[in-house]
């Protein structure tokens, strides 16, 4: 049913995604499928990564030890761009078509008033992608 599952990623919080990259990897096992690891990283330097091709290298190391640990198929992509503060949704929804990823598993945090006012990434992937999404809180 499931080609590509899509894991967006932020590596400076990737120790609070637990609960979603099990679910991720226990439905890409059942489906056979491709599991892609996809972050958003901007020019600046940053607490993560000094360079866009540093971040494409630990994005592409993350990738490589989970193919390691699960057995599963894995990618990852970087993503470039200018402002991601403004720019993550548009770019990981561009991605997922890119990709041809037919299924996206995305952590999100427990609702409050503040998602009133803004969105939060998962709710505009699930609002705007062709790709079937599941939240994981």
């Amino acid at each position: 049913m499931y080609r590509k599952v899509i894991f967006p990623v932020d590596l400076t919080h990737f120790d609070q995604l637990d609960k979603a990259l099990k679910i991720a990897t226990d439905l890409a096992r059942h489906y056979e499928a491709e599991m892609c690891f996809v972050g958003v990283t901007g020019t600046a330097p940053s607490a993560i990564a000094h360079t866009p091709a540093e971040y494409t290298a630990k994005l592409e190391r993350l990738a490589k030890d989970h193919a390691a640990e699960s057995g599963l198929s894995t990618s990852a992509k970087a993503c470039l761009s200018p402002d991601p503060s403004v720019d993550t949704d548009k770019t990981l929804l561009a991605a997922i078509r890119e990709l041809g990823g037919d299924l996206v598993i995305m952590q999100t945090h427990a609702p409050s008033a503040l998602d009133y006012i803004w969105a939060g990434h998962g709710d505009t992937i699930a609002a705007h992608s062709e790709a079937s999404v599941f939240l994981v809180r």
